[in-house]
């Protein structure tokens, strides 16, 4: 039996729409701060294209030091920060975003990602919006076409077929996360947050070609920002291991384990900031044994990487063990080496 629409939210979905179509070009304010999710991406006027490759004036393209894996996809971000407002600095934490802004994330996909920027697809679209009493998740599904995404609240499955980075086809049972699945990753107590645009991530020369946070304060966008303002280390560059590891950690775990975070029960701390290495992990036995531990004792066994619960984790796509365990179906085989030799680089831990 077909689902019926209530008259009054097929009516106000009618009038965002209608509104949409016959405002002026360019970011559209009202939209944004509406109650409820516009139809389609392209309402908000983030874009000047229907297919969302050209930025509309006040949106600014960024990119992180590291970014989460999810299954090889690429991510192209943008940032909107209202016009006459400015985020403010954060030395650990995201940035404070004013209300009105928008960060934009948007998943692709090409047929071979050793050329990820050749015949690429998007497959998804998410806004975190910054609203009068909070941040909100809003996912958007691409068509077939490319030339519209629509706001779909309970997610979406598709099956991607590519060649990864190392040159392996590979068939993708790619999710979209529904509304409620955004809040297990993006929760900070009681609090909805963002999690990518931290200091340390934003760090560097971005896809404008300039230093990323110095160029944001230029435009007007950031304020507070001090001239020794932290940066996390790419994991592909040759900064020590450990940091590079643990900035692997930061950026695809920490958002759960840390304090506040949805894993903060564990007792492991990922995050960049997290100084005690038994936070870490190190020689730290977990608070809730399971297939989780996979018969293993300790959450890394310092020398020996096949003894550590971290790694089994990382290693598996089975629900239940897998960690993350949102947001990929694949492992990491990058995270995966550069944690495997951090663990072996420790010294061993004498019974």
């Amino acid at each position: 039996m077909p689902m019926r629409v209530p008259v009054s939210a097929w009516l106000a979905a009618c009038v965002l729409a209608l509104s949409a179509c016959s405002a002026p070009g360019g970011v559209r304010d009202a939209v944004i701060l509406a109650d409820d999710p516009a139809p389609r991406l392209s309402d908000y006027g983030l874009f000047s294209d229907v297919s969302a490759r050209e930025p509309s004036e006040g949106v600014v393209p960024y990119d992180l030091v590291n970014a989460l894996f999810s299954d090889h996809a690429a991510k192209h971000r943008a940032v909107y920060v209202p016009k006459g407002k400015t985020a403010a600095y954060q030395e650990t934490g995201v940035m404070d975003f004013p209300v009105g802004s928008v960060l934009i994330k948007t998943f692709a996909f090409a047929p071979d990602m050793r050329e990820p920027a050749k015949d690429e697809r998007y497959v998804e679209t998410r806004l975190l919006i910054r609203k009068d009493d909070g941040w909100v998740a809003y996912p958007y599904v691409w068509n077939a076409e490319g030339t519209e995404a629509v706001y779909s609240p309970v997610g979406d499955k598709q099956v991607i077929k590519t060649i990864s980075p190392d040159g392996e086809a590979l068939t993708i049972n790619y999710a979209v996360p529904n509304r409620n699945q955004c809040k297990e990753c993006h929760s900070l107590g009681d609090d909805f947050v963002p999690i990518g645009p931290t200091a340390r991530n934003l760090n560097h020369v971005g896809p404008q070609g300039v230093a990323q946070l110095a160029d944001w304060e230029a435009r007007g966008i950031l304020t507070g920002l001090p001239a020794d303002a932290p940066a996390a280390p790419s994991i592909k560059s040759d900064a020590p291991i450990e940091d590079r590891a643990r900035a692997w950690l930061d950026i695809n775990c920490a958002h759960c384990h840390r304090a506040g975070g949805g894993a903060s029960n564990s007792g492991l701390f990922l995050a960049w900031n997290e100084t005690n290495p038994t936070g870490w992990g190190v020689h730290k036995r977990p608070t809730a044994a399971g297939r989780g531990s996979g018969d293993n004792l300790f959450v890394i066994e310092p020398g020996h990487p096949d003894e550590s619960i971290l790694l089994h984790r990382m290693e598996s796509v089975e629900p239940g063990v897998a960690m993350p365990e949102l947001g990929r179906s694949l492992i990491d085989p990058v995270g995966i080496a550069l944690v495997r030799d951090w663990i072996a680089s420790m010294p061993p831990i004498e019974p």
